[in-house]
Order: C-alpha cells, then structure tokens, then sequence
C-alpha cells in the first residue's frame, strides 16, 4: 500500500484505497464502485481476487484491470485485464547464497548440529510460488554449500505469526542450522532469535531485536509496476498483459546484509556482487538444470502416472531434468501443456509473470504437505 500511495503522489494522480476486501464477490462490488467513481486503472492484490477482477474488467471495457500474483490474463484474452509479478526467485537466490556462506562458516567453526550443513524454511502452501521460492532459496545455498539439505515445513496461512513460529522450532528441533520463510510476519525470526540460530526473513528487515541471528531479506518493490502501468494509461499506450519484474527493472531486492560485527560471513557481499551481475547478464539462471536432479516417482495406485507431473529426467527415475511440462494456463484442470525446460534451464515466469515451478527437487525434505 505504501508503495501505491508513493508511486500515485510521485506521477500527481489521484487515488483511492480499500482495505479488507474478501475473496468473493465483494471484490467485484468494490472494483464496479471504483470504476463507477472515475478511476481508470484498478489494482488487486490478493490471489483470490481474480475471478472477481476478471468480471469487472467484463463489464467496465474502458477501464484498466492490473491483478498481482495472477495467473489467468494470457487466457482470457481481455485487452483490460493483466497480471503481474516479480522474478522474486532470483532475490531468494541470492538471500540463499548469504545462507550458503554463513552455514561454510559455521561449518569450517565446527558449529554445525549435524555432519552436513542443514536449513530449515516455513512454507505456507504448496503451491507453486512457495516452491518456486524455498527451491530457489535453497539453490542459492548449494551454489557456495554443496552438501546442504533443507527441511521444510508447511503453515496453511499466508501469515500467521504463532504458526510461523511453531513451524521454526519445529525445523530447529529437527537440526536445522539455519531458518528461513516465505511469510513476512516475526514468527520465525524470534524463534531463531531465541535459539541462537541465523535466519533470513522476507519482504523487510527484521534486524532491529534480532542483530545476532538476522543476515539479510530478500523482497518485491511494486513501485515500478505501478508507475509502469500509471504512465502507460496517461500515454494512452497498452499495458502488458503479463507483466515480469526483475532485478533491472528494480522490482527484485536484496537488502543490505547485516552490517553487525561477526553475524554475516566474511566475503558474503563480494560474493553477492559476483552473483547479482551473473544473473544480470544471464551467465547464471537460478534453475539451471545441471544445479539438481529430481527423482521420477511412480504413482503406486496408477503405475502409468508420475507423482512429478510431466517431468522427464536423463536417468532411469533419477537424474537431470531434461523436460517439465507446466500448467501455464491455469485452467484449474492441473494439466501441464508448455514445454519450459530449454537451453539448460527451467525458465520460470517467462510464459507467464506467476510462478510455475512445482518440481520437488533432490536435497529438499517436505516434514508435512497437507496445504
């Protein structure tokens, strides 16, 4: 919201907000209200807006229809309704390369709980832009920390503090080093706190109470979506309908590491500036297919099915991806049609904004997947 507000004060358009809005058809009201007051471009911000955005952009043609984290515009065809998201992966990458370096460190200090490096990340869904953030996240780790591994446990809520960190302890208590998560909130953060562990937070800084434990965040800055799409309605110029934010775009952050003495591994900001400007000029792609392997598991119940969707791998049931079919168009049928392996990587959000990585990779522990 503050980012809204400051892109709207900063092009001297007028705005207005409503918070609260449900899931439901008091989405749609509160969009044709909007639209009926004047505005010209209408944002949504939540995942279950969608069907309710989609209907007002229906009825009010003249009106631009902006929805994050969407999944459903390059289908429905509608010259007013787009989505948009961020290549968040590429900052939990690098969020992930600090883990790495800690955990050498701590490793080198004799200071792991176990023989091998281990992380712990607080999931909230399994849906595909939790795994497309805990893999890139651990990715980044076993970029500089080889021989890590990573548990991962699952809330069922997009923000729930006391579930958070009951999720933490519960990843601390099965030997995890270090903790990571895909909420904002401080749940996990005073549980590593309170244990003495590290601990890379999300979408903010969480250092002030936590100097000891907290390394640094990783988050998406809407600002230049906002301001994208303000401009293109004042030039009378076409919004995209899928719409990618990157780390040139601004749009991906790393924030600035912890700068208190001893917390942050010696070498971690060179490192990150050795990453950043690879990912820039596409020398690395954080789901570069020779990084993990994925093992092919067989549905018992039907043999002829795979438990990894259309994966295909270069060994009998355990290898090298080599071919992922992706349900890029949602059409809640669960069936993957686009092709998004090629030239060695899985190319994520390139044939839609919102993530689609699924893939359950070699190294990562799933402690519950009931959300």
């Amino acid at each position: 919201m503050k980012a809204f507000k400051e892109s709207c004060e900063k092009l001297g358009v007028e705005y207005a907000i409503k918070t609260g809005v449900p899931e439901g058809q008091e989405c749609k009201e509160e969009a044709a209200n909007l639209a009926d007051d004047g505005c010209k471009i209408i944002f949504a911000d939540s995942f279950g807006h969608e069907p309710y955005m989609i209907e007002a952009a229906q009825e009010f043609p003249d009106v631009q229809f902006c929805h994050a984290t969407g999944t459903k515009a390059h289908t429905q065809n509608l010259p007013n309704y787009h989505n948009a998201f961020a290549a968040i992966y590429e900052g939990r990458y690098l969020a992930g390369v600090v883990a790495g370096m800690k955990l050498n460190e701590l490793k080198e200090a004799g200071q792991l709980k176990g023989a091998t490096p281990k992380m712990g990340y607080v999931g909230a869904f399994t849906y595909a832009e939790v795994v497309s953030g805990y893999t890139s996240f651990y990715l980044g780790a076993k970029s500089v920390c080889p021989d890590v591994t990573m548990d991962v446990t699952f809330t069922g809520s997009w923000y729930d503090e006391t579930a958070e960190k009951e999720g933490a302890n519960k990843l601390i208590k099965e030997g995890a080093d270090l903790i990571s998560q895909h909420a904002d909130s401080m749940g996990a953060p005073t549980a590593c706190k309170e244990a003495g562990i590290p601990n890379v937070s999300y979408n903010g800084s969480t250092k002030a109470g936590n100097e000891n434990s907290y390394l640094v965040s990783s988050r998406i800055n809407w600002s230049p979506y906002y301001e994208y799409c303000i401009q293109q309605v004042q030039n009378g110029a076409a919004i995209d309908t899928d719409w990618t934010g990157t780390i040139e775009t601004g749009s991906v952050e790393l924030l600035e590491l912890n700068d208190t003495e001893g917390v942050v591994a010696a070498g971690t900001q060179e490192k990150l500036d050795e990453v950043t400007a690879g990912l820039k000029d596409g020398t690395i792609h954080v789901f570069d297919t020779n990084n993990f392997t994925v093992t092919v598991k067989i549905d018992e119940a039907d043999p002829s099915k795979s438990l990894n969707g259309n994966a295909k791998v270069d060994g009998d049931g355990n290898g090298k991806l080599t071919s992922y079919m992706a349900d890029v168009d949602d059409m809640g049928d669960y069936v993957g049609e686009t092709e998004v392996v090629s030239d060695g990587y899985f190319h994520e959000s390139e044939f839609r904004s919102a993530p689609y990585f699924d893939l359950q990779i070699d190294g990562i522990n799933l402690l519950d997947a009931k959300y």
